[in-house]
């Protein structure tokens, strides 16, 4: 008999290329007439901004502008966007973004209707009150904010990422539209791509993970697997595009019921202490916590081998999950992703802070859901082979 499981999803969920332009008839719909437009310093300059703005005036929807996004999402961020939502009297938020747009907006759609500092609702289910009305638009085919009731905010003062999670963050409209990551970088569309890989692999293998995730865990895996390295080598590939994102979108779906496990906790520390982009992070742990944790559950992996499109006939369980982990570093090979030297990680320092860093991983609660439990000198472990691996 199955356990009683809940799936969240955004209630209203539009895909397809040039759905953006329909931002503003369903903001229309939600009877809304002033909300702030939440991007970042790059977005703001590109023409797909100019575009959601004329759908937002040919629906006579007025908008507040915050663009001062230029990192990772900080407090800093939140509190001025909160600032310019309520002295501008906005009823809705509108983020068009990647990951740091959305989580930006999250948060200041929390604060909106919710007393205190966001700080006061890091950790899980704090949330009093349901968020201010939240349309999210990705530009990027990678986080999955737009249909997760989760947000990351780093707190600049202490360096620590903050991951508020509650159903009540859960945006009420996701417009996922594959054309507005035509602009995405070679890079970028690494990083958040093997990001949305993490997303559905730890999902499939977490503890956590339920039928209706697993549907969208495998079908995820496939689309990413077999069509990010065309999107990475032709960013005009507008079909490897389109998959590439319908991937993450499920990806994101999978993550927010099943949760993530050991990457993320590990990932989070990096970024806050070396300022490392979140999917990079990942994507250098991925590899090895891979093969760290493959013995847990080989039958999963082998089956991620499958949906990897791998040939596993004949093999048992724990050779097929072997050769998961070997495509899955042939993947992350392939597209480019820096190491963690490469991108100006001390290993001394790295060495240096492990201890700390694997106490916050833990913390985090992440790696409770890995299907190999982790102690504190497996993960220090873990961060020395990652540096030497990459």
């Amino acid at each position: 008999m199955l356990p009683v499981r809940t799936f969240l999803i955004p209630p209203l969920l539009i895909t397809g290329s040039g759905s953006a332009a329909q931002v503003g008839e369903e903001i229309k719909k939600l009877g809304f007439k002033k909300g702030l437009l939440v991007t970042d310093e790059v977005i703001s300059k590109l023409e797909m901004l100019e575009e959601i703005k004329k759908a937002l005036g040919d629906s006579g929807i007025e908008f507040i502008l915050y663009d001062k996004i230029n990192t990772e999402p900080t407090t800093v961020f939140v509190q001025e966007g909160l600032s310019a939502f309520r002295e501008n009297s906005c009823q809705f938020l509108l983020a068009v973004g990647g990951g740091s747009a959305i989580d930006t907006a999250k948060a200041i759609a929390a604060l909106a209707t919710n007393e205190g500092a966001i700080e006061d609702y890091m950790g899980l289910g704090k949330l009093i009150k349901k968020a201010a009305p939240l349309i999210a638009v990705p530009t990027t085919g990678g986080t999955g904010s737009e249909v997760t009731i989760f947000t990351i905010i780093t707190d600049p003062k202490t360096d620590v990422k903050m991951l508020i999670g509650s159903p009540l963050l859960l945006p009420d409209v996701a417009i996922v539209d594959p054309l507005l990551t035509l602009s995405c970088p070679r890079g970028l569309t690494a990083g958040v791509g093997i990001d949305a890989l993490t997303h559905a692999i730890e999902a499939y293998v977490s503890v956590k993970s339920q039928p209706m995730s697993d549907l969208f865990c495998l079908s995820a895996i496939e689309l990413i697997s077999n069509n990010l390295r065309q999107a990475w080598a032709n960013g005009n590939n507008v079909d490897a595009r389109e998959k590439t994102m319908f991937g993450a979108l499920q990806a994101g779906m999978a993550f927010s019921n099943a949760s993530v496990a050991l990457v993320h906790g590990m990932s989070r520390p990096i970024g806050a202490y070396f300022h490392v982009p979140h999917g990079v992070s990942n994507a250098a742990l991925l590899g090895p916590v891979t093969e760290f944790s493959l013995v847990g559950n080989p039958a999963r992996y082998a089956n991620i081998a499958h949906a990897m499109g791998e040939d596993i006939d004949g093999l048992n369980d724990m050779e097929g999950a072997l050769v998961a982990a070997d495509a899955i570093k042939a993947l992350i090979r392939d597209v480019k992703i820096p190491s963690l030297e490469e991108l100006g990680v001390e290993k001394s320092k790295l060495e240096e802070l492990a201890p700390t860093m694997a106490d916050a991983a833990i913390a985090s609660g992440s790696p409770g859901n890995n299907p190999r439990q982790p102690t504190k000198e497996e993960i220090i472990e873990l961060y020395s082979i990652t540096y030497e691996q990459g």
